[in-house]
């Protein structure tokens, strides 16, 4: 059996230093992963060819990510019922808000997890995907737990040096 996977598609290689962030998620959890530039638009056939052979080969989660019109992920949703995260990506004249409309507004039963626009959300991306994973991964789970409770620790350090700082102005 194939070790399950993401998929992190992008409508454009131009999506790639946003996406940046997701992959590096994935990777601070060893979760498996593909990267491919596919087009809800531009390469349809092949987009749903790439879908229904990783859903085959054991993809958990599909992660996409497009700016202005944004259908990528609605399109992946469109063909599988494993969940999918829609990264707008903020370009064009309206910096991302089209790509996170087109994201969120999908119609009933055919659900996109939409995250925030540009980097954030492509690093919430990748930690949305590991934690939908650790739901049947306990070792992945307490990763995830361990890596919060390190993000918590580290601003509580930033706040220390800030009183820190602050008694002496």
């Amino acid at each position: 059996m194939a070790k399950p996977f993401v998929a992190v598609l992008m409508g454009s290689d131009s999506d790639l230093p946003v996406m940046m962030a997701t992959l590096d998620v994935l990777k601070t959890f060893s979760i498996e992963h593909e990267v491919k530039v596919t087009s809800a638009h531009r390469t349809p056939a092949a987009t749903h060819a790439y879908v229904k052979d990783a859903e085959q080969r054991g993809c958990k989660v599909f992660i996409c990510a497009a700016g202005l019109a944004a259908h990528l992920a609605g399109a992946v949703a469109g063909i599988t019922t494993r969940p999918v995260i829609g990264v707008p990506i903020d370009n064009g004249p309206l910096r991302g808000n089209d790509a996170l409309l087109s994201t969120v507004m999908m119609p009933g039963g055919v659900p996109v997890a939409a995250v925030a626009i540009g980097s954030a959300g492509a690093k919430n991306a990748g930690y949305l995907a590991a934690q939908m994973l650790a739901v049947a991964d306990d070792a992945l789970a307490l990763a995830v737990k361990e890596e919060r409770a390190k993000s918590a620790l580290a601003v509580e350090a930033k706040d220390a040096a800030l009183q820190v700082k602050l008694k002496t102005l």
